[in-house]
């Protein structure tokens, strides 16, 4: 499969930031627990330069816990603050105000020193489609601060957002880069589905998700669908739509449904908490 997609709007939001930056103390990178590495933006480095850093691993009700603490140990070796959320449900966002103020120490010693009293720590929160970045922003904001949904690319413009006396949150449409050097990085990005699925052979998908599960997870399949391990994914995806009556008019089988129904279940955690890549990879 491959993989390229960078909408106009995309282009536009880059730039966008390059000129907010200025702006910045912290900048709050948003990551799907799953895929730490390839649901960041490499460019967000380069922007974020000299800025203090907070990476969020989110969606880690999804992900392998096990994975997710190394992953947190993997970033914080990099001078990286790091925090574990589940935006959707409120699991661990009690931390960060004390992360955001422990990553900004030096800044509020200074503005302290200068005479300044109490100016908001200005924070931008970045992140590539579909990491969740407005579901957290209302989660921390305790309202429904900015638009969500489950399509990548919702966020099309900017909105600053006053959450305290101490932070004020600039919210920026995700951004994706240009084209994918490594496919496999828009393998995972399309898995958990910040690629638009109109734009994915999603029987295709569903096979190069069955095999990554079986080499790190084995068993997980057996147990959810009662399929043979041992087999082609193209056989395991046969018996997933025999065993769940996925029936095409006429009577044939629908494999494209049994395809939705596996790629669904993962990105929902049913099949189990799980990770498709692993901080061991990238030393």
């Amino acid at each position: 499969m491959e993989f390229q997609w960078y909408p106009g709007h995309m282009t536009k939001a880059k730039r966008q930031m390059q000129e907010d930056i200025k702006l910045i103390d912290l900048v709050i990178e948003l990551v799907d627990a799953r895929v730490p590495m390839s649901s960041r933006n490499p460019d967000i480095d380069e922007l974020g330069k000299n800025k203090a850093r907070l990476i969020l691993l989110n969606k880690s009700d999804l992900a392998d816990k096990a994975v997710t603490d190394r992953w947190k140990n993997f970033f914080e070796a990099k001078g990286y603050h790091v925090v574990s959320i589940d935006a959707r449900n409120n699991k661990g966002m009690k931390a960060i105000n004390n992360v955001i103020n422990e990553a900004c120490a030096e800044k509020i010693a200074r503005d302290r020193a200068r005479g300044i009293k109490n100016r908001p720590v200005r924070a931008m929160v970045v992140g590539i489609p579909n990491v969740g970045k407005s579901t957290f922003i209302n989660s921390f904001a305790g309202r429904a601060s900015a638009k969500t949904g489950n399509k990548p690319g919702v966020t099309k413009g900017k909105q600053w957002i006053k959450l305290n006396k101490g932070v004020e949150l600039l919210d920026t449409p995700g951004i994706l880069w240009p084209k994918f050097e490594d496919q496999t990085v828009g393998l995972r990005l399309a898995f958990i589905g910040s690629i638009k699925d109109d734009l994915i052979q999603r029987q295709e998908l569903a096979m190069e998700l069955i095999k990554v599960i079986v080499s790190n997870y084995p068993g997980a399949l057996e147990s959810r669908y009662n399929v043979n391990e041992t087999g082609e994914p193209s056989e395991m995806l046969k018996q997933v739509a025999e065993n769940r009556n996925c029936i095409a008019k006429g009577g044939d089988l629908d494999y494209e449904k049994a395809a939705l129904l596996i790629i669904d279940d993962f990105r929902n955690g049913v099949i189990g908490h799980m990770d498709l890549e692993f901080p061991e990879d990238y030393k």
